[in-house]
């Protein structure tokens, strides 16, 4: 089942008592880890997107469904998480991810604590269709992550047309691959024509 959720207007944190690594915009932070529950403050599960998942602190301005970016800064290893649920009274620069996203990081869930880096991925949050290709992808790759993706193509085949192609960097304990979707709407129209998903 591919979970789809529409969300409104994102208000980023500018300044709110993180630290910045200037080369990246990256916030400089530290995760633990959860196995998660049955109900979140989002209404979101720890299931979706293939376990992918965060809590927030109740004090950070990030919201439901939104998509962070998590690097462990000591390997490199990337994630894509979305946020499913708050942490009342949390530190605003710690993050709760769902065990096999801290996994997915190389770390040992021994640790407790990773020190980590993380951002928003406000390119992706404002391509409806992307998000839609990003589901797909992680649906249909059950065994990877989705670690990095960009917007490699927006054109105009036609004057109600849109094609929108996105590569996917998708990861798991012993390969990369990537992934190219590409998906065709009518704009006027809000709806979709066609899209597939390819591997590379």
């Amino acid at each position: 089942m591919i979970f789809v959720y529409s969300y409104g207007p994102y208000n980023y944190p500018i300044n709110a008592g993180y630290a910045y690594d200037g080369r990246q915009n990256m916030v400089s932070g530290q995760a633990t880890w959860t196995d998660g529950g049955q109900t979140t403050q989002c209404n979101i599960p720890w299931s979706h997107n293939q376990y992918m998942t965060v809590a927030v602190s109740n004090q950070s301005s990030y919201q439901c469904g939104q998509l962070i970016k998590v690097v462990n800064p000591q390997n490199g290893r990337e994630v894509l998480v979305t946020v499913v649920d708050v942490v009342p009274n949390a530190p605003i620069n710690r993050l709760n991810l769902h065990r096999r996203a801290f996994e997915a990081l190389g770390a040992n869930l021994g640790m407790g604590i990773l020190s980590i880096q993380f951002e928003v991925s406000p390119d992706l949050e404002q391509e409806r269709w992307g998000k839609y290709l990003l589901e797909v992808t992680q649906v249909a790759y059950p065994n990877f992550q989705v670690t990095d993706y960009e917007l490699a193509e927006k054109t105009q085949p036609a004057p109600n047309q849109i094609k929108e192609v996105y590569d996917f960097i998708l990861q798991n304990h012993t390969e990369q691959i990537k992934v190219q979707g590409t998906v065709i709407y009518n704009p006027e129209l809000d709806r979709l024509i066609s899209f597939n998903i390819q591997e590379l």
